[in-house]
């Protein structure tokens, strides 16, 4: 069980703090909603390691995350944009959410099955400056699911993706996140999507998160 208790953060200039509080089971989705500029990126920056709380805690069955740098987390982190290096080709932007030393062969698998998922097979070799939004973020996906941490934290993961696209994707984050049992966040403004992927659902309001709706 992922648990945020009573997280308390203000940015600079803020008068009133942020106070989140959530629980996020293993294999399951929970959806965080709320108006543009409610928090939500910040509830992510948080769990990321960007942002430091003032107080409270965030742990991982039991283990405190929270002296944790954003790098040692067991957390993978989806922004809603690609984040792409423009001048790398698909494969090699995927490639680097692979562990360092993941053998050559068995590198190029694992990316080309990734891709694949995607709906890019062949996009290997095409730098990520020629792709379109939708390519980009596709390759972005691929690249953040072949981390596998325990924590997936997904910020409006399908925003620049068609519907048929969209839909797919829905699908396939939905069996792995049950198969590898992450605990993943996603932040989205689309109801469909917390629909379709959801099992439980905050609602961000006023600085704080609302009762969940299961």
């Amino acid at each position: 069980m992922l648990r945020a208790t009573d997280l308390v953060f203000a940015h600079k200039g803020q008068d009133a703090p942020y106070h989140f509080s959530l629980e996020a089971r293993p294999g399951e989705v929970t959806a965080i909603s709320g108006a543009s500029g409610s928090g939500k990126s910040t509830l992510l920056d948080l769990l990321a390691g960007f942002l430091t709380p003032t107080s409270g805690r965030l742990d991982l069955d039991g283990a405190d995350l929270l002296p944790l740098p954003p790098e040692t987390r067991p957390v993978s982190l989806l922004l809603q944009a690609d984040n792409l290096f423009e001048h790398l080709s698909a494969r090699d932007n995927v490639e680097l959410g692979l562990p360092k030393g993941t053998p050559r062969a068995e590198r190029r698998e694992k990316v080309a099955a990734a891709l694949a998922d995607m709906g890019l097979a062949g996009f290997d070799d095409k730098p990520a400056s020629t792709l379109s939004g939708g390519q980009k973020q596709r390759v972005a996906l691929a690249r953040t699911l072949l981390r596998n941490r325990p924590i997936l934290l997904l910020d409006e993961p399908f925003s620049a993706l068609d519907d048929e696209t969209r839909q797919a994707m829905r699908s396939l984050i939905g069996a792995l996140c049950a198969a590898q049992n992450w605990h993943t966040i996603l932040v989205s403004h689309h109801a469909d999507d917390i629909a379709a992927l959801a099992t439980r659902h905050y609602r961000l309001e006023n600085g704080r998160l609302a009762a969940a709706q299961n």
